[in-house]
């Protein structure tokens, strides 16, 4: 029976050669010459410091680019407000990894609702398409692709 899975993830080796290249970047720009700015990838949480607010917004739009070369979406991020203290100003940026529970079920609702021949399974982080045809699990995949979802998706481990 054929099947694939819908899972969100986001490449980890990419993810920590986006930040070292945004990293670098900083580095050389003119605009923070002798500004103590840095980024710092630790787990799933990027850590971006700088003096002022105004420079974490830059720093957010490099990192923006160098995720964007690296096909990385910057949709998996979940962008936190920053934080100021006297000195100095930090954001973080948390990576979401995988479709949490609440969305794997509106998922599944939405597909029944369409009323497709394929059967849907919530299993762990991802959702497991199966199906009688090709057909039908390909028409579920543009389904998912035009749905209205908060999270990248993408599609992998297709068995015929």
């Amino acid at each position: 029976m054929p099947s694939f899975d819908v899972v969100s993830e986001v490449d980890m080796h990419e993810l920590s050669n986006a930040v070292d290249q945004a990293s670098r970047e900083i580095a050389n720009r003119f605009d923070f010459k002798g500004v103590k700015a840095s980024f710092e990838l630790s787990d799933n949480v990027i850590t971006m410091t700088a003096e002022v607010d105004f420079q974490l917004r830059q720093m957010l739009e490099i990192l923006r680019l160098k995720l964007a070369k690296r096909e990385i979406d910057v949709g998996s991020l979940d962008i936190e407000s920053p934080q100021t203290t006297n000195s100095n100003a930090t954001q973080r940026l948390v990576v979401k990894q995988g479709i949490e529970t609440p969305l794997a079920k509106k998922l599944v609702k939405m597909i029944k609702e369409k009323k497709m021949k394929v059967q849907t399974s919530i299993q762990g982080d991802k959702l497991r398409v199966s199906g009688k045809k090709r057909d039908d699990l390909q028409a579920v995949i543009a389904f998912l692709r035009d749905a209205d979802v908060d999270l990248p998706l993408q599609y992998n481990n297709f068995r015929d």
